[in-house]
């Protein structure tokens, strides 16, 4: 199965951009569409946790998601077991953490060890691509009508910034599953297909100059004075506040965040000249100039077919660009208020199968953690000799986003309200604190 079963929840670039700014520029009233890009500010702050408080609890600013869609095999990525029937071909590389191995493909990244951790021991007991993104993206299982919103949309709601001129959830190299969900399409991700340049269809319609748009935009205000009048006050000042977006991410001179051709040749070439590279670069652009949360995926990990050389090749493209993520990071002291996290749909099967491929297989994966209050160089949990079960201190996703939530500072107990008025917690309040990670 390809990566292409996912059902976007976010409008893509394109479409958002001609329904929104060209109406903005054209005509001064920009279309609902751009709620999808902007998340709008909440009356309620985020409160803080009075308890059981770590070392990691309130450190992360911004998140970043590297999602490897179709789900990666943690024996041939983070998990190696050389030797194994089921361990495939690929040795095992020492990394600069003490106890730490990963895959010969991923040297970069073993020059990092330092600066990230290892969870071996994830068991999500989910084999459907569709239900393991949904839980492995908002934390939750699929139930019934509901529909639960990103964990990035999440963020854009609790800690957007208040006038900020950015989109506070971007997703690049394609859509999320859920978006906004019962929050709103307002704080569905702005999508980028093809990173590494800016949005299109942010110019001037033909014969629109800058003091044209600023009549415009002065008869606009005149006209909204006479409709406001008789209707709904909280229907006019999302208006208004919509427009003003329209016009702020327009002008905003940190759209140039989305250009990597702002950087020096040396640095694209260390994060990949590839849609994925790019787009972990656009990532770290973003966090730099206040972005909450950015997701970046890349697909192809659906491996029932030559396994080995997908993965391979894969980890050519993602070794080199998280490992440039987190020495750029570091290097510009934000690694600490940044959290990253890498993560698929599930992991794959350790028996390989008659294609020389690996099929799903949820009950014993990995994912990977740095930055935002979570300690690097450290190995949590463990499967057993071949690689077939969890065999120490099994973790759940439900624990994965509390611990994220953690992280965040998020009042974990915070109630949100679906459609339907059903409340809803931040993260699942049976899920734990990955404590080893924090502490």
């Amino acid at each position: 199965m390809s990566d292409d079963h996912v059902n976007c929840g976010g409008f893509d670039r394109r479409t958002f951009l001609k329904t929104s700014l060209g109406a903005a520029t054209a005509i001064g009233a920009p279309g609902l569409g751009l709620r999808v890009a902007f998340g709008q500010d909440t009356e309620e702050k985020p409160k803080k946790i009075k308890s059981s408080r770590s070392k990691g609890f309130g450190k992360a600013k911004h998140v970043i998601v590297l999602y490897m869609r179709g789900g990666a095999s943690h024996l041939d990525t983070f998990d190696p077991k050389p030797g194994q029937a089921t361990g495939g071909p690929f040795k095992a590389l020492q990394t600069k953490a003490s106890g730490m191995k990963i895959s010969e493909h991923l040297p970069r990244l073993a020059e990092n060890g330092h600066r990230f951790s290892i969870v071996r021991s994830m068991n999500s007991r989910e084999g459907s691509h569709e239900r393991a993104m949904y839980q492995n993206t908002t934390g939750y299982l699929p139930a019934g009508p509901v529909r639960h919103p990103d964990f990035g949309a999440l963020v854009a709601s609790e800690c957007g910034k208040k006038d900020f001129d950015l989109p506070s959830f971007v997703s690049l190299g394609g859509g999320t599953v859920n978006g906004g969900g019962f929050l709103g399409v307002e704080f569905a991700p702005f999508v980028v297909g093809n990173p590494g340049a800016l949005p299109e269809n942010l110019a001037y319609p033909k014969g629109v100059d800058g003091k044209r748009f600023r009549r415009r935009w002065d008869l606009l205000k005149g006209i909204e004075k006479t409709f406001g009048k008789g209707r709904s006050p909280s229907l006019i000042k999302g208006h208004k506040n919509m427009i003003e977006k329209a016009s702020k991410f327009m002008h905003s001179p940190r759209l140039k965040a989305f250009d990597v051709m702002q950087e020096k040749d040396e640095v694209r070439k260390r994060y990949g000249d590839n849609r994925f590279g790019k787009g972990v670069l656009v990532a770290r652009r973003l966090v730099e100039v206040g972005v909450p949360f950015v997701q970046v995926n890349l697909g192809g990990w659906d491996t029932h077919r030559n396994n080995f050389e997908s993965v391979k090749r894969l980890s050519g493209v993602f070794d080199p660009a998280f490992a440039s993520l987190l020495e750029d990071l570091d290097d510009r002291k934000i690694l600490d208020e940044t959290l990253i996290l890498w993560i698929g749909d599930f992991g794959r099967t350790p028996k390989i199968n008659a294609n020389n491929g690996r099929d799903h297989y949820p009950r014993a994966w990995s994912f990977a953690m740095a930055g935002g209050g979570i300690q690097g160089g450290r190995v949590i949990g463990a499967t057993n000799a071949n690689g077939t079960r969890v065999a120490k201190d099994e973790v759940l996703p439900r624990d994965l986003f509390a611990t994220m939530g953690h992280c965040l500072g998020l009042d974990s107990t915070k109630e949100n309200f679906s459609s339907a008025g059903r409340p809803i917690t931040v993260v699942d309040q049976k899920g734990k604190l990955i404590k080893d990670l924090v502490n």
